[in-house]
C-alpha cells in the first residue's frame, strides 16, 4: 500500500510491524493491537515481526496518532482461511494466481465452472500476500472433478492453478 510507504519509508523496522499487522488483520485501537477482542502483546508481535518490542510500541503509537492510518488499522479484522484445513473437513481447496488481479470477472468464471460441474463453494477469498501478489483461494465441498480443473486453468485471467 502506498500509504504505508508514505508513513513508514524512513522506519524499515516499523514497516515490518505494519506489514505483519496487515497480513494478519490485527486491529489497532488507542495504540494497542487486537486480534478480535484479544489484546496482543508488544513482545509477541515483535517476535513475529523480527523486531524489538519498542519498535512495535513506536509503530502502534504512530498508527494511532495519524488519522489516515488510524482510519485503516482500526477497521482490520482477522479472517479464517479454510484452505489448509480443507482436507480435515472433507473439502478441497484451489489456489489460483491471476494474470492481473484487477481484471474483472475472473472469480465469476471460476465459480461458473465449478457450478457447471456440480461443485459447491464453501469459501472464496482473495489473499493479497501470495508469493507473486494477490491469489484467489477457493474451498469447495468434496473433491474437485478433473474436468473442472482443466477448465479453470483455461479461464480468462488465470495464470496458474494449485490444488491443495
Amino acid at each position: 500500500m502506498d500509504i504505508m510507504e508514505t508513513y513508514f519509508s524512513a522506519h524499515p523496522s516499523q514497516r515490518k510491524v505494519v506489514k505483519l499487522l496487515m497480513e494478519l488483520g490485527i486491529r489497532v485501537e488507542d495504540a494497542h493491537a487486537y486480534c478480535g477482542d484479544i489484546k496482543q502483546g508488544d513482545c509477541a508481535i515483535g517476535e513475529a515481526a523480527g523486531v524489538d518490542r519498542r519498535v512495535v510500541r513506536a509503530a502502534l503509537t504512530r498508527i494511532s496518532s495519524i488519522p489516515e492510518l488510524d482510519a485503516i488499522f482500526s477497521k482490520l479484522r482477522c479472517t479464517l482461511s479454510m484452505v489448509d484445513l480443507a482436507p480435515e473437513i472433507g473439502c478441497s481447496s484451489i489456489v489460483i494466481s491471476p494474470t492481473d488481479a484487477k481484471m474483472p470477472g475472473i472469480l465469476a468464471e471460476i465459480t461458473a465452472v465449478l457450478y457447471k460441474h456440480g461443485v459447491s463453494v464453501r469459501q472464496a477469498m482473495v489473499d493479497e500476500n501470495g508469493p507473486d501478489g494477490a491469489v484467489f483461494l477457493v474451498v469447495v465441498y468434496g473433491r474437485i472433478p478433473d474436468g473442472a480443473i482443466s477448465e479453470i486453468r483455461a479461464c480468462r485471467g488465470v495464470s496458474s492453478v494449485l490444488i491443495k
